[in-house]
C-alpha cells in the first residue's frame, strides 16, 4: 500500500484508527549487515547480523542503537514548564536544564496516549516520543496553547536520536540527553511492583539527540546494535513501552508506569480522577506479567498472541516478545487481575511461566 493508511487493527506502537506515517529510514541502514525493522522499528536497523552478540555488547556498554525513527518535538517559550506540568502526569515546574523527566498523556478517562521522555536545555523543552506519533503528540498539544507563551514544534525531519547504555545526564557542552530514571520512583509516587530487587536496577539507559544530518558522524566507529538488542533489555527489565504494552485502555497502573512518570499529589491534569481513584480506593483490572517462553521450538508466539490458563478463554495477550541472549525467549504480557500467579500460560501453543510484576 502506497502512502500514509489508517490500520483497521493494532499493530505495536500504533493504536487503532491511527494514521500510520511513513517510516523516516536512517542512513544507517547502508552500515554492513544492516537488516531493516518492521511495524513500529521500521527505518532502523533490526540487527547487523549477529543479534545476539550486539545484545552482549549493549549490556557490556559497548554498542549504540539507532533510534532515528523516535519522535522529537519541541517545546520553547516561558511558560514551557509549568504549561507541560499542568496537562501531564509528572512534575516539571522548575525542572533544572538537563535533568530528565518522564511523563505521560492520558486521556479523560485516564487511559494512557502518549509517553514523553523530557529533558530541558534551559530555554527549550525537548520530547522524544514513539515512532509515528510526533505529529499526533505535536498536534495536539498545539492545540492545548490558548493564550500561553509556548511554542510547540515537530523536529523530527531535523533532529535524530541514539541509544546508549549510560545512566549519566548529559552535561553543558555536551549533545542534549534524556535518561531513563526506571526503575527508580520519581518524586512523590507509589509502586506496583518490587522496589528492591527489580531486575530493571542495572539497566542505565539514555537517548542522546544528534542533528540527523550528522547521524552517521555521530556513530562514527562505535559498533553498532539494533533495534532486536535493545528491545530484549527492555523486556528483561520489565520496562514498559507505549504502543506495546499499552492499548486503548491501558491505564499507568496496569504496567507500573507510576514509579517513573506519575505524580500523585500535583494539580489537575486530564485522566487524573482515574489515577488517583485506582490508586486511592481500587485495584487495576489488568497487571503486566513477565514470561519466560518455552524455546524448544524453532518459533515464539507474535506480540498480541491470546494467552490462556487451562481454558479456553484468553486471560491476557503478550505485548513484547525478545531473545535475551542469557535468559532466552522471554516476553511481557498484561493479563486480568485475579490470572492466577502460579499458573502455566500458553500463547501460540507456546507454555510460558510467569513472574509477578504486578502484584495481583
Amino acid at each position: 500500500m502506497r502512502g500514509p493508511a489508517v490500520r483497521a487493527v493494532s499493530a505495536p506502537g500504533i493504536e487503532v484508527g491511527q494514521v500510520a506515517q511513513p517510516a523516516l529510514r536512517s542512513p544507517l541502514l547502508e552500515r554492513a549487515g544492516a537488516v531493516e525493522g518492521e511495524g513500529a522499528d521500521a527505518g532502523v536497523a533490526a540487527h547487523y547480523g549477529d543479534p545476539l552478540r550486539e545484545q552482549r555488547l549493549l549490556d557490556e556498554g559497548l554498542a549504540v542503537v539507532d533510534l532515528s525513527h523516535r519522535g522529537v518535538v519541541t517545546v520553547s517559550g516561558p511558560d514551557r514548564l509549568s504549561w507541560l506540568h499542568s496537562i501531564t502526569t509528572q512534575m516539571l515546574t522548575g525542572l533544572p536544564p538537563h535533568e530528565s523527566r518522564e511523563s505521560l498523556v492520558l486521556s479523560p478517562k485516564g487511559h494512557i496516549e502518549h509517553g514523553l521522555h523530557l529533558v530541558d536545555d534551559g530555554e527549550t523543552t525537548w520530547v522524544t516520543t514513539e515512532p509515528q506519533r510526533a505529529p499526533a503528540l505535536a498536534g495536539w498539544l498545539d492545540s492545548m496553547r490558548f493564550l500561553l507563551r509556548v511554542d510547540v514544534a515537530d523536529v523530527t525531519g531535523e533532529w535524530a536520536v541514539l541509544g546508549e547504555p549510560s545512566a549519566s545526564e548529559s552535561l553543558p557542552g555536551e549533545p542534549l540527553a534524556w535518561r531513563d530514571p526506571w526503575p527508580g520512583l520519581v518524586g512523590d509516587t507509589t509502586a506496583y511492583g518490587p522496589v528492591e530487587g527489580h531486575p530493571g536496577e542495572g539497566r542505565a539507559w539514555r537517548e542522546v539527540l544528534v542533528p540527523r544530518a550528522a547521524l552517521d558522524d555521530a556513530v562514527g566507529d562505535r559498533a553498532l546494535a539494533g533495534t532486536w538488542a535493545a528491545e530484549a533489555l527492555r523486556v528483561a527489565a520489565w520496562r514498559p513501552r507505549v504502543g506495546f504494552e499499552t492499548d486503548h485502555r491501558t491505564i499507568p497502573h496496569e504496567a507500573d508506569w507510576l514509579r517513573t512518570a506519575v505524580h500523585l499529589h500535583k494539580g489537575c491534569y486530564r485522566g487524573q480522577e482515574t489515577v488517583a481513584r485506582v490508586h486511592n480506593l481500587g485495584r487495576p483490572p489488568r497487571r503486566l506479567v513477565f514470561l519466560h517462553l518455552d524455546g524448544s521450538g524453532h518459533t515464539l508466539p507474535a506480540v498480541g498472541e491470546q494467552l490462556y490458563a487451562g481454558g479456553e478463554r484468553p486471560v491476557g495477550h503478550l505485548t513484547s516478545v525478545a531473545r535475551h541472549f542469557e535468559d532466552g525467549p522471554i516476553a511481557l504480557a498484561l493479563v486480568k487481575r485475579n490470572t492466577e500467579p502460579e499458573a502455566v500460560l500458553t500463547a501460540g501453543g507456546v507454555a510460558a511461566a510467569q513472574t509477578v510484576v504486578v502484584a495481583p
